[in-house]
């Protein structure tokens, strides 16, 4: 009895200590559950710089090494097997280091660890035709399309949302297999001559999707849109709701297309270096981005950076200047390696006008195009007379407790109401129609971009005003709206988009920015699906506007210049398109005007209005060598640390002759200017006849004197560069003397076949 007793001691001993066991065993599983969840709660998305391997370390120099030499900087508190997870990409071209998703108190540890640069959280960036084409003078099976064999042979990487690549404007029909060199891969299911690489870059599936591709497909429309208009094959009968009908191409419409998807729920920097890494490993030629921040550090812009990878490399980088127009000083993408575009409106319009009751009308603009809406008056009312904000912007509810039933109604734009939401709350209370009129600083620029629920049509500021002046000096004010369709040959285009950004440029002010402007209004291109309003089976096409439509018009444009010149550097194509820019509208009778129809500043247009014709023998060019860019940052009073994050490699400025930023030889001027004159030099290279004589012609700034020596040039031989040096000096009276800060002109070189102009950009201090 007493051993059975024993026994069952012994046993409830070993079943107690076995429960400790498991109970001490599911506590810590617990505790490191809890710890791995409060981390990954704490994780953000860090972009690491470190130095190169040093020779001595052997594995780490190889290719296959940087892995391993990028997880070595990790805190030895991640555990071996979550390294691969925590590390996002490792870079190969656009700097010496990795993404990871790391804790502030792990970044902290990486501190003491030799051969860290930084360490910081990334950014965030945003995403900022059958016309234009005809509009930009390229017409099918002649002139330069014909000469440049339609980009034929060159590759287009977008850096966007993606695409929808069963869109007819990505048939291969026509096109020819890749370059040999191309080295990329495509994740689609099925790809073509047109569409030849395909690639997803989004972080935060990047662990999910480690062991299968998951194929750039574009659920925001934005990627599909940029990529046709630069590369987009030709679609016959293309339209949107019956409006812009013709066909639809891109600017090069046999270039290929490698697609980078980089923007997601949102547009991470991690992600948009890995996109550039891939891009310049894969051969594409030409880079196009319609992404972008505000001004930063060169050092700490992903585009920047990623860009300059790319130039080195010989690839061209066209940029949206961004959407932040008409204010000054507010770009993206300002570094001089890559091309900064501006955008400006095309020749057509889709018309609708707002007929008054005492017999005025005002052209305004909209994409629904109702048949059967009465040209009979109707009552006019502004819910905002009384000065009531919330009614003047028509927000959500504002009208329900209006009398606006039956009538049309005036709303004010902006507020933060997109202007579909507010034909949803005019018809919602009854409202039979609506017209939208511009704020001041949106002046003339109107569009006709949205879909309306209603009768609608989009007014400039100045008719807003006189509407609105209607309206109280009548007591029983009455409007219509007639709708005219699409009409093409609006004399005044191109115009500056009031939306487009514009320079100085705050981080680099002595290089003028934007560079360019070019098509960027109410532009049709590829879209995934179907609008809303559209009930009809055909391929389908939206309309968009912004600094994002006009730069792939520029990459596309590129891409036909290094078809034609496939010898070309990056800087020399952009020097091209620069220096052969359009100041003139389309008929010739005045300069390009802004958004208040006054003649456009240089901050607004730089260079001018995108001539692909002229820029593909542009006969002069300033050209440019990736390490020509070091001593323009040594003079900004970058680091050598922070160079090297840029260029890739060890710089000491101390042994560089740093230069003044308007000394790098840039195809514009952009100077300071105080009591004593400054003089810059520029070096050109002869791409035209071998014989060329060149003459100089100057149209000074007020107030500034410039001097030139010499005044002539005279080419033998093709490729012969010469050297000119300018002096600028400040007259005793002049425009900074009447309160003006900046005065702009120009200079141009003259020969009988072409004219190669530089814009001049002058501040007074």
């Amino acid at each position: 009895m007493g051993n059975k007793r024993g026994e069952i001691f012994q046993i409830m001993g070993v079943v107690f200590l076995l429960s400790l066991i498991y109970m001490s065993s599911f506590s810590s599983a617990t505790v490191d559950q809890e710890t791995e969840l409060v981390e990954e709660c704490e994780l953000q998305t860090y972009i690491v710089h470190v130095k190169r391997p040093h020779p001595g370390l052997g594995v780490y120099t190889q290719s296959n090494g940087l892995e391993s030499w990028y997880e070595s900087f990790l805190p030895v508190t991640i555990a071996s097997s979550n390294m691969k997870q925590r590390i996002i990409y490792s870079y190969r071209n656009v700097f010496n280091g990795f993404a990871a998703k790391l804790t502030a108190q792990e970044v902290k540890a990486m501190e003491e660890k030799e051969g860290l640069v930084s360490a910081r959280p990334q950014k965030i960036l945003s995403l900022h035709t059958t016309h234009s084409p005809n509009f930009l003078g390229l017409q099918r099976r002649q002139g330069f399309w014909k000469e440049s064999n339609y980009g034929k042979g060159v590759i287009i990487g977008v850096l966007d949302s993606g695409l929808f690549p069963d869109h007819p404007s990505f048939s291969d029909k026509g096109m020819p297999p890749p370059p040999r060199k191309w080295k990329g891969k495509c994740d689609f299911k099925f790809c073509n001559n047109k569409i030849i690489g395909a690639r997803t870059f989004d972080s935060p599936t990047v662990s999910v999707t480690a062991t299968g591709a998951v194929p750039p497909s574009d659920d925001d429309g934005h990627g599909t849109h940029t990529a046709s208009t630069a590369a987009g094959n030709f679609v016959p009968n293309a339209d949107v709701l019956g409006n812009a009908n013709g066909t639809a191409v891109g600017m090069a419409p046999l270039a290929h297309l490698a697609i980078y998807k980089v923007c997601a729920r949102s547009c991470g920097e991690a992600d948009i270096l890995a996109g550039f890494d891939r891009a310049i490993d894969d051969g594409v030629d030409v880079l196009s981005i319609s992404l972008g921040t505000g001004s930063d550090p060169f050092f700490e812009d992903p585009v920047a950076v990623g860009g300059f990878s790319a130039i080195r490399k010989g690839i061209f980088v066209s940029c949206a200047a961004g959407n932040s127009g008409p204010h000054i000083g507010i770009l993206s993408n300002e570094a001089p390696w890559l091309l900064t575009v501006g955008a400006s409106t095309i020749d057509r319009k889709i018309v609708a006008t707002a007929k008054l009751g005492n017999g005025e009308e005002y052209n305004g603009e909209s994409l629904f195009q109702p048949s059967d809406f009465s040209s009979k008056l109707l009552p006019l009312v502004y819910p905002g007379a009384n000065g009531d904000p919330s009614l003047a912007f028509c927000y959500p509810d504002s009208l329900k407790d209006e009398d606006v039933a039956g009538k049309v109604v005036l709303c004010d734009i902006g507020g933060g109401i997109l202007p579909k939401d507010k034909g949803q709350e005019v018809k919602e209370a009854g409202g039979a129609a609506m017209i939208l009129a511009n704020g001041e600083l949106g002046g003339f620029s109107t569009s006709a971009v949205d879909h309306h629920v209603l009768p609608t049509t989009h007014v400039s500021y100045q008719a807003g005003v006189q509407i609105k002046s209607y309206i109280k000096s009548k007591s029983s004010p009455t409007a219509t709206i007639t709708f005219k369709g699409t009409i093409i040959g609006d004399p005044t285009a191109p115009e500056v988009a009031s939306f487009s950004s514009r320079g100085p440029s705050s981080e680099s002010p002595g290089i003028l920015k934007p560079d360019i402007i070019g098509p960027g209004v109410n532009i049709l291109a590829a879209w995934p699906s179907q609008l809303e309003t559209d009930a009809s089976s055909k391929p389908t096409f939206k309309i968009a506007s912004g600094t994002s439509m006009a730069c792939p018009h520029l990459s596309g444009v590129a891409a036909l210049i290094k078809s034609a010149h496939p010898d070309w550097s990056p800087a020399a194509i952009k020097s091209a398109i620069m220096t052969s820019a359009d100041l003139y509208n389309l008929e010739k009778s005045g300069r390009i005007v802004d958004e208040r129809f006054q003649p456009a500043n240089l901050f607004a247009t730089g260079a001018g209005h995108v001539n692909p014709t002229a820029a593909n023998d542009p006969g002069l060019i300033y050209d440019l060598e990736p390490d020509d860019y070091i001593p323009y940052m040594c003079g900004l009073g970058y680091t050598d640390g922070t160079i090297g994050m840029i260029v890739n490699k060890t710089v000491k400025c101390s042994e560089e002759s740093a230069i003044a930023e308007a000394q790098l030889n840039y195809p514009s001027f952009s100077i300071k200017l105080r009591d004593r004159s400054v003089t810059y030099s520029r070096t050109v290279r002869n791409v035209g006849a071998a014989h060329s004589s060149y003459s100089l012609q100057i149209m000074a700034p007020s107030g500034v004197e410039v001097r030139v020596k010499p005044d002539k040039l005279e080419f033998t031989k093709v490729n012969q560069k010469m050297t000119y040096k300018v002096r600028f000096s400040r007259r005793r009276s002049g425009g900074d003397e009447s309160g003006q800060r900046y005065a702009q002109g120009f200079l141009k070189w003259l020969s009988d076949r072409h004219s190669v102009r530089s814009p001049i950009s002058v501040e007074f201090e």
